[in-house]
Formats: C-alpha cells, structure tokens, sequence
C-alpha cells in the first residue's frame, strides 16, 4: 500500500490478516464448487452425467464459474492491504454464492440448461447432493463473504493502532519537503547563513560534533549582546 505523501498510510490501508481467515475459506469453498462436478462420480457422488471430467456448458455456467469467482475472492481478501479492494472481493463472493443458489433455478430461462440429475438411490444422497453442489455450498460461501463485508466496514482500535504503528514507522526518515528546508552544513571553521532567519542578530552553533561532519547539529541562540 502506498502512504500518503506526508509518509502517513492512506486511511484505506489495512492489516492483511483482517481477510486471511475469511479468504482462505472462501478459496477452499470455491475450489470444492469447481472441482466437485468433474471429480464427484468418481466415488459415486455426481450429477449426470456420470462421468469423470465430463465438460458442458451448463457446468461451466452453473458451477465452475462461481467456483472460480470464489477463488478469486478469496485471494482478494488474503493479499489485499488495501480496503476497497478487499471489500470487492467479499461481494464478489456474496454474488457467486448467491448464483449457487439460484442458478439452477433460472439457467432454462437463460438459455443455459441443466446441470443434470442427482445420482441417487434414496433421498437422503439426493438431498446431500444438493447441498454440496449448490444450495447448501453457496449458503456457506454467502455467510462468510457476509462476515468478510461486516469485518471490512467497520474499523476497529487495533487498526488505528496498526495505521499510526506504520506512519510512525514512515517518518522516521525526514520526508523530501522537510529536506528542502534544511540549512546548508557548513565547512570546519565556519558558519552558514539560514534559509530564513527568524530573528536578526541571532547565530548557529554547532553542537555534538565537528562543524561539516554528518552527525553534526545545528541550533539557533541569541547573540550575547541581545
């Protein structure tokens, strides 16, 4: 995150971890809806068609692209220190979990077709199939993007801790514009003007070190006669 040009953070900044937890569930979440349909019937658990790897438009509407857009989410959320774009990746989440949910109901009228039908003997799978597939899988992924969004909206006392740690961290080196007001060191043996004197009569000594030497500081005292 790039600080502002007086060396403090933007106020957008954030501490990483605030979405790591989140992200990293919404990576596994998506990955499972991407995969899932390819990789299901190899241990009896798919839609048709039963069969490993099986592409249709359908499923790349209906599963893999969700799927992808949680993952994407999820990274988001883990490498992003920056507040909005972490806000986007936990709607973006909330928007994928919610294509789960009702995707299915509105690809006919889309034009997009079926992901096919449960494989299953009783109710029981046919329910769990379901759930793991769509309905339940995208209510998960909606509650943790929901959690993300909570989390994001609000800024807590650690981060205004963590913002002021890192400005004061970033002034410790003089920024360019309090550089350009510094007075020119002198050689050994002699005194320069100031920029800008604030009074007339008044003089530089050198202190702490040898005049010219880099350690070498410089403070302003009234001439004797004033």
């Amino acid at each position: 995150m790039r600080p502002a040009q007086n060396g403090q953070p933007s106020a957008l900044w954030m501490p990483r971890s605030r979405g790591a937890v989140s992200g990293l569930l919404l990576v596994i979440l998506g990955a499972w809806g991407a995969l899932i349909p390819f990789v299901g019937p190899h241990f009896n658990f798919a839609y048709t068609p039963d069969q490993d790897w099986a592409w249709s438009t359908a499923r790349g509407w209906l599963e893999v692209l969700p799927g992808a857009a949680t993952v994407l989410a999820g990274l988001l959320l883990i490498l992003s220190g920056n507040r909005v774009t972490a806000m986007v990746g936990s709607w973006l989440a909330v928007l994928a979990g919610a294509w789960f949910v009702i995707g299915g109901q509105i690809a006919p009228m889309l034009g997009i077709g079926s992901a096919g039908d449960p494989i299953a003997a009783t109710d029981r799978k046919r329910a769990a199939l379901e759930i793991s597939y769509f309905s339940g899988l995208g209510a998960v992924i909606i509650f943790v993007g929901g959690v993300a969004v909570a989390r994001l909206a609000v800024r807590l006392a650690s981060d205004v801790e963590d913002l002021a740690r890192v400005g004061a961290a970033g002034l410790q080196e003089p920024a360019p514009e309090v550089l350009s007001d510094a007075v020119t060191k002198p050689r050994a043996g002699q005194y320069a003007p100031s920029v800008a004197e604030p009074k007339r009569g008044w003089r530089r000594q050198n202190v702490g070190a040898e005049a010219g030497s880099p350690g070498a500081a410089y403070l302003r005292w009234p001439h004797p006669q004033q």
